[in-house]
C-alpha cells in the first residue's frame, strides 16, 4: 500500500477457507498470480477469517504476509506493533500485537452455550465437546492444525442436526441469550455482538486516518461473510464447491460473482477487479 500513488489505494480483505483456501486441500497455488499482483503493488491483503489467531499466524507465514488481520470472525483485530499506533485506552498491548477485542471472551460465551446445549442436548456438538482427532476427522486437518483450530478466544464453532424448524428455534434460543449465530462452510458458529463486518469497518477507518482515500475490495464464499462484503466498495463471492453461489449471499448489490470454485475464482475475479480499479484510478 506505501507504494500507491495518491488515487491509488486499495486494500483487500479475504476469507480463507472455501474462498483464498480451497475447501478440500487448503492450498492456496491456484490464486498465485493474483497474490503476486497485490504484493508487487504493496497493497494489504487483509485476513478475514473464522480462524483462531493460532491457526491464521501459520497462514501468514505461509502467504508472507505482515497486514493486519481479523479473527474468529470479528472476534479481535490483530496490528503488528511495529506499523501502527494507537490511544492506549482502546487497545491491548500484547505480544507482537496492538488487539482490538469485538467479541465476548470464550470462557462466558461456553457458559452460555451449554444452557444452549441443555436443550437441544444430543442435536448439538461444540468444538469444546471435541476431542483433537474428532474435530480433525470433521475439517480433514491435521492433528496439529486441529490442535490450533480448537485455541478458541471468542466464538465456538458447532454441529447441529435438526431440520428448519429446529434451526428457528435455535435461532430463537441464542437471541434471549444476547449472542448472534452465523453459519460457515462446515460449522455454525456461536459468538456476541460481533461480526466480520464490524471488524472490517474499523480496519478502513485506520486506513483512512492514514492515506485519506482508500479503497475496499473483499472476497468471500459464504452466508458468513456477507457483513464483510457489505462493508466494502467492491465485494466478490466466488463459487462454493460444486458450482454455485451461496443463495443468501448472491443477490447483494454491486456483487462481483466469481468465475470459478474457491481459489480459481478468487484469482480471476481480484485480477480483473484489480485491472479495472487501477486502469480507472
Amino acid at each position: 500500500m506505501y507504494g500507491q500513488t495518491k488515487q491509488k489505494r486499495l486494500m483487500v480483505f479475504t476469507d480463507l477457507d472455501g474462498t483464498l483456501l480451497d475447501h478440500y486441500s487448503y492450498s492456496f497455488e491456484k490464486a498465485q498470480e493474483a497474490l503476486q499482483k497485490i504484493s508487487s503493488a504493496q497493497i494489504p491483503l487483509i485476513i478475514c477469517t473464522s480462524k483462531t489467531r493460532a491457526e491464521i499466524e501459520v497462514w501468514r507465514k505461509k502467504l508472507n504476509n505482515d497486514a493486519p488481520f481479523i479473527s474468529e470472525n470479528g472476534g479481535a483485530i490483530f496490528f503488528p506493533r511495529e506499523k501502527w499506533t494507537f490511544d492506549k485506552d482502546k487497545i491491548i498491548d500484547k505480544d507482537e500485537y496492538k488487539i482490538i477485542e469485538l467479541g465476548m471472551k470464550y470462557s462466558e460465551l461456553l457458559a452460555r452455550f451449554r444452557s444452549i446445549k441443555n436443550i437441544f442436548r444430543e442435536r448439538i456438538r461444540g468444538f469444546s465437546d471435541m476431542g483433537i482427532g474428532e474435530v480433525a476427522h470433521l475439517t480433514g486437518l491435521s492433528r496439529d492444525e486441529a490442535a490450533l483450530a480448537m485455541k478458541r478466544e471468542y466464538t465456538e464453532p458447532f454441529l447441529f442436526d435438526g431440520d428448519e424448524e429446529a434451526l428457528k428455534d435455535l435461532q430463537k434460543e441464542v437471541t434471549s441469550l444476547k449472542l448472534n449465530l452465523t453459519r460457515g462452510g462446515r460449522f455454525f458458529h456461536l459468538l456476541g455482538n460481533n461480526d466480520k463486518g464490524k471488524a472490517v469497518r474499523i480496519i478502513i477507518e485506520r486506513y483512512q486516518k492514514r492515506f485519506n482515500h482508500v479503497k475496499a475490495i473483499a472476497l468471500g464464499d459464504s452466508y458468513n461473510d456477507l457483513s464483510m462484503l457489505k462493508a466494502v466498495d467492491f465485494p466478490i463471492l466466488v463459487q462454493k464447491p460444486g458450482g454455485l453461489y451461496d443463495k443468501k449471499t448472491r443477490n447483494l448489490p454491486n456483487l462481483v460473482r466469481a468465475p470459478g470454485v474457491g481459489p480459481i475464482g478468487w484469482n480471476s475475479a481480484l485480477l480483473k477487479v484489480l485491472g479495472e480499479t487501477l486502469a480507472s484510478s
